[in-house]
């Protein structure tokens, strides 16, 4: 059973830092990509950003200047650096766990945490 609970969100000024982390339990060696995607309300997700076998790490175009994605296997626990952060960055930031290919749908993730807000003004 993969549980998966983020941590570190919170309300920031625009251009501000924010340092989200995803704690990983009941990982399996075949549960290899973790992603993060945002949602505000009324919206569907939005993919972020992905890590797969700890190593291959993808940002979304619209964020590669700003965001990145690492994991530190040792601890289970993957993170997204956020720098320059704006108001449109507001959202709920939810993390999610695949075995296999990492994709950028939601729909292909099995394994989601509870999210943490994300409040830029």
């Amino acid at each position: 059973h993969v549980q998966l609970v983020e941590s570190g969100g919170g309300s920031v000024e625009a251009g501000g830092s924010l340092k989200l982390a995803c704690a990983a339990s009941g990982l399996t060696a075949t549960t290899n990509c973790m992603a993060w995607f945002r949602q505000t309300p009324g919206k569907q997700r939005e993919y972020d950003a992905h890590i797969s076998s700890g190593t291959y790490t993808y940002v979304a175009d619209s964020m590669k200047d700003r965001f990145a994605i690492s994991q530190d296997t040792a601890k289970n626990t993957m993170y997204l650096q956020m720098n320059g952060l704006k108001p449109e960055d507001t959202a709920m930031y939810y993390c999610a766990a695949r075995s296999g290919v990492c994709y950028t749908s939601p729909g292909e993730y099995e394994n989601w945490g509870e999210g943490t807000q994300v409040t830029v003004s």
